[in-house]
């Protein structure tokens, strides 16, 4: 499942900067209980490459992707790790198991860039609570980078899933954001409030 799950277009185009400037030091999210999130490098092509072409994952997306868009996923988390110091996070448990990616990016909201939290997880690690607590840690992360008042959640109107999770997250539809793609909703969370 994503929140994330709008702007499909960003990571195959131009590394153009859209969001206020990133810290220079990569560092991601604190480990939870049972996660610890990581740079995304080369070597999760594999694991990627399922998860991003399994069509239970992808049911919100116009397709799931093959490998060589994967690897394109992989790239344009890459620049958002050097431009902005943050994107998407592996996201695995401490004994080292892949469970998906989770983090933040810039998505185009009412024409402008937004602080967004996405997620896919793997459809065996589904229903544990894993993208909420990943997302929990990514809305601290958020909290901490101090780069957006306002963190937003894209997720496609019959997404049921992921609306729960962005709800858990304490996020609200938002009517007064609206998204280029008609199908779906925007919620947001006010980072300045605990």
């Amino acid at each position: 499942m994503t929140v994330g799950d709008a702007d499909l277009a960003e990571y195959s185009g131009s590394s153009t900067h859209i969001g206020p400037p990133g810290y220079p030091e990569l560092m991601p999210p604190c480990d939870t209980p049972r996660l610890r999130l990581r740079e995304m490098i080369d070597d999760d092509l594999d694991d990627m490459a399922a998860l991003l072409g399994d069509p239970q994952v992808m049911e919100y997306y116009p397709h799931p992707k093959d490998r060589t868009e994967a690897a394109a996923w992989i790239r344009w988390n890459r620049r958002n790790y050097a431009e902005h110091g943050f994107g998407l996070w592996i996201v695995g448990t401490h004994k080292g198991e892949f469970l998906g990616d989770c983090g933040l990016t810039w998505q185009t909201v009412n024409g402008a860039p937004h602080l967004e939290v996405g997620f896919h997880v793997k459809p065996s690690a589904q229903g544990s609570g894993f993208a909420t607590e990943a997302a929990l840690a990514c809305v601290d992360h958020a909290r901490e980078l101090e780069v957006a008042a306002i963190l937003t959640a894209i997720i496609h109107r019959d997404n049921r899933p992921s609306q729960r999770v962005a709800e858990k997250l304490g996020m609200q539809r938002n009517p007064e954001f609206r998204h280029k793609s008609p199908d779906h909703e925007v919620f947001s969370l006010d980072l300045r409030s605990p």
